[in-house]
Formats: C-alpha cells, sequence, structure tokens
C-alpha cells in the first residue's frame, strides 16, 4: 500500500509502503538541466523512464547485477527495495561529450581509447561538483571495499548496455549511475533512462536522450519513444 511521500527530486517522487522493506517511486514529467537552472515539461516523459528503466533493470539482473528493481506497478511507478543512496554519482564515458568535452578540450564524439569513470558528490547545494577516492574516503561517502564494487559493476553494467544497445543501432555515449546500501549489500538504485544517458543513434549520430532538451534541439519526446521503442524489441 502507497504511503506519505518521504523524497521529491527533480525527476521522482519516493513513497513509503506498508512494507519496510519497499519503496514506491513514481516518474514526474518535469525536466531540468544544468543544476535546475533550466526547467521545463517533456510529455510523457515519467512513463517512459518508468517503462525504460525497468527494461533495463531487469536486463542488468539477468547477467547477475543485483539492483532495487522488484516491478512495475502502473504506468508511472516502480516497486524497488528500501535502499540508503550512497551519495556518489558515477558516469561511465565512452565518448566524449557535454562536460567531459569542455574540460578537457576534446571534440565531441571522440572514442575513448578506454571507459572512463568519474564521481560526483550528490549535493544540489554543491551542484554536485566532481570528487576523487581521496575525498571519498576522507569523507566518509563509501568504504575501499563499496568503491571497488560499485567501479567493478559499473564497468559490468557499461558491457551489458552497451552490447544490448548495439544490436538495436544505439551508441552509448555515457551515462550516471547510483548505487544504495540494503544491509551490507550494494545494489543498484535510481534509474537508467534518457534523462540519465546519452544516447546516439548508432548511423545518424542524432542524439535520442535529454541533450535535445538540454540543447533546444526539438523532438524531445519523440527521441523518448524512439529509445522505449528500440529496447521493447
Amino acid at each position: 500500500m502507497k504511503k506519505e511521500m518521504i523524497y521529491e527530486g527533480k525527476a521522482k517522487r519516493v513513497y513509503r509502503t506498508d512494507d519496510s522493506d519497499l519503496f514506491i517511486i513514481e516518474y514526474k514529467d518535469d525536466a531540468t538541466a544544468f543544476d535546475g537552472k533550466k526547467r521545463g515539461t517533456i510529455t510523457n516523459k515519467g512513463i517512459l523512464n518508468n517503462k525504460i528503466s525497468a527494461i533495463f533493470f531487469q536486463l542488468i539482473e539477468k547477467h547477475g547485477v543485483q539492483t532495487h528493481f522488484v516491478k512495475t506497478l502502473s504506468d508511472r511507478e516502480m516497486l524497488v527495495r528500501a535502499v540508503k543512496i550512497v551519495p556518489i554519482e558515477v558516469i561511465v564515458r565512452n565518448i566524449v561529450a557535454g562536460s567531459l568535452s569542455k574540460r578537457l578540450g576534446l571534440p565531441e564524439g571522440t572514442t575513448l581509447k578506454r571507459t572512463v569513470l568519474e564521481f560526483c558528490y550528490k549535493s544540489d547545494e554543491l551542484g554536485d561538483p566532481m570528487i576523487n577516492h581521496y575525498h571519498t574516503l576522507a569523507m566518509e561517502l563509501a568504504t575501499e571495499e563499496e568503491l571497488k564494487q560499485i567501479e567493478q559493476t559499473a564497468l559490468k553494467v557499461n558491457e551489458i548496455l552497451k552490447s544490448f544497445l548495439a544490436q538495436r543501432g544505439i551508441v552509448l555515449v555515457d551515462f550516471k549511475l547510483e548505487f544504495g546500501r540494503k544491509d551490507t549489500q550494494i545494489l543498484l538504485a535510481d534509474e537508467i533512462s534518457p534523462d540519465t544517458c546519452r544516447f546516439w543513434d548508432s548511423s545518424t549520430n542524432e542524439k535520442l536522450d535529454k541533450d535535445r532538451f538540454r540543447r533546444d534541439l526539438g523532438n524531445v519526446e519523440e527521441a523518448y519513444w524512439e529509445i522505449y521503442k528500440r529496447v521493447s524489441i
């Protein structure tokens, strides 16, 4: 049974249930970019992100990665295991895009010689600053063993998704992951969707993700639908 809301973020609401081990996530149509400086609405975004995330979570679990996903409850709602989010965002980069291009002066679209992992401290007040292992351990955001597991899982998820998407004409440019603690376990949490990933069409390099909203490229909802159609095959 859905009970009181315990958290509302930019893209989701989280509710308690009558089972303390389970939460309900409700996906919203609200869209933000540039640390909330740009705001808008993408029609049906919540529905599509819920469905797409469910597909990806189930795919990943088939390959042995533990996630917080239990099942979808409705078009916008997902039942998940209750976890305590590790306050670190993990960014997995295969191709240069977005802030990496600006920071390193590399042309967008450059294929990286090896996958790059970046960490950000989850803090809206600070704008989610980049951190490294030393910061993470000094601030006690995670233990060394947890960091090792998070890195290994992020790289494994990358290989699973890259292979799956390549068969559907999609290039996985980069994406963001979040993790949560459940007892002594680290579970993949949050979402995997066009909000948190950069997807490019493998033939045209057309952007099929939230960059269409960030950069005012138009056809934002159509891009989300295109990803859903391809990953549903």
